[in-house]
């Protein structure tokens, strides 16, 4: 029997469909666009992470004053469930900007442990949408011009914050190179090992983003928020926001939560191996205790428009950073890493003119290798500055300091081998 796989839009929580004629993945509730590789999560380097059990009693009940103070609403176009105090006017999905509508009282959700209230204003997350995009080289001219700013938002969104205290073993492949020269042969030595490490550590607030409907890519973007700041929760922090319903439960937030600290464990470990070349092999965990909590982080939600193109930005609402992916001028980038070419191309000739025949014809090797290296270095390098939207490797923010003991130190030679090239 075969199974119907869907998509789910990042934005608004529609479901995605394939368009033919652009090539490309389309919502058809807020119109954005998406790549098909894009949608593809990363997954990191770590391979499947063995489960281990973490804490699942984050939230509380709430209390039946309370509930009377809250407001629930649905979009009707993507689903959205939001909340907030009966006093404020929420007309407006976040998500698709579509118009929401009254469900009644709040139920079947829990009530966050603690909230981070909105530091940055409204007009601070304009200025820090312009100064993002106005500050990044080869962003179009047209852009900076003539995008709109179609759409923002101040909005709760949910988190499921993590605590643990681990046991962990982490098996690495490590190698050691030797290169050394006899007369005209040159010989590279490699010697493989085995190397495990193993103790304790342990992290704090290890976030995980409760909403389906905010991309999990742009929400770990705007870390860190600092916890230390956060706040007992009361509805009174809810007047003039919405917040988000969570819609991803404890138990489906926690393999994320598995991976980062997983993650966070191997690198931690691995400063205390020191080969030439260092990979895990496996890694082993075992939480000694572990807690959960339920917050309401505070971001800005923003979206403009250019063109026919939709763009998403979000704002940290309590440190002010910024982030989202923008579009490139391809043709001023490219222009100026072939003008960087050019001149390096012109320095090896130089350079072969300057020497004899045989050194000549090396430095204009030379000069072609570098350009050819500087040229796609130098256009890769500005294309990743435009792109900060991305998934966050480990949880060394949430390291906690002096956790770390490393009690067994195992390195076990495997092998060596040994390759020759003659030199000319």
């Amino acid at each position: 029997m075969s199974e119907l796989i869907t998509h789910k839009c990042p934005f608004c929580g529609g479901t995605l469909e394939f368009d033919i004629g652009v090539q490309k993945v389309k919502c058809p509730y807020c119109d954005s666009e998406f790549e098909p590789e894009d949608l593809k999560k990363n997954e990191g380097d770590l391979g499947e992470i063995d489960e281990f059990e973490l804490a699942e009693n984050a939230g509380s009940e709430w209390s039946e004053n309370e509930l009377h103070g809250l407001s629930e609403y649905q979009c009707g176009s993507c689903g959205g469930d939001l909340y907030t105090d009966s006093n404020t006017a929420a007309t407006i999905c976040p998500y698709c900007g579509s118009a929401v509508m009254l469900k009644g009282r709040l139920s079947g959700t829990l009530k966050p442990d603690r909230v981070i209230p909105f530091k940055k204003t409204r007009e601070e997350a304009i200025e820090g949408l312009g100064n993002h995009t106005g500050s990044k080289w080869f962003v179009p001219k047209s852009f900076l011009a003539n995008n709109k700013l179609e759409e923002i938002k101040g909005l709760y969104v949910p988190y499921w914050l993590y605590d643990a205290e681990l046991d962990a073993e982490v098996v690495y492949d490590c190698v050691n190179e030797t290169t050394w020269t006899v007369g005209k042969t040159e010989y590279t030595e490699r010697k493989y090992y085995r190397v495990t490490r193993g103790g304790s550590i342990a992290f704090d607030h290890v976030p995980v983003d409760g909403s389906q409907k905010m991309p999990d890519d742009l929400m770990e973007s705007i870390e860190p928020f600092d916890y230390d700041k956060s706040e007992d929760f009361t509805t009174s922090y809810l007047s003039g926001y919405v917040a988000e319903r969570y819609d991803v439960d404890q138990e489906q937030a926690r393999p994320r939560a598995r991976k980062r600290m997983a993650e966070g464990t191997a690198d931690a470990f691995r400063r205390t191996v020191h080969y030439d070349e260092v990979s895990v092999n496996d890694i082993s965990i075992e939480p000694t205790s572990s807690n959960v909590n339920y917050v309401l982080y505070p971001v800005w939600l923003m979206n403009t428009v250019w063109g026919d193109n939709k763009f998403t930005f979000a704002m940290n609402g309590q440190t002010g950073k910024i982030v989202g992916n923008l579009p490139a001028d391809k043709v001023k980038l490219y222009g100026v890493s072939s003008v960087l070419f050019i001149l390096l191309l012109a320095f090896g000739f130089i350079a072969g003119n300057a020497f004899p025949e045989d050194l000549g014809v090396g430095g204009i090797i030379f000069g072609l290798i570098v350009g050819a290296i500087a040229f796609f270095g130098f256009s890769q390098y500005f294309l990743s500055r435009l792109k900060t939207v991305e998934f966050q490797h480990g949880a060394s923010v949430y390291y906690r300091e002096n956790s770390m003991n490393v009690d067994l130190k195992r390195d076990e030679f495997l092998y060596k081998r040994v390759t020759t090239r003659r030199l000319e």
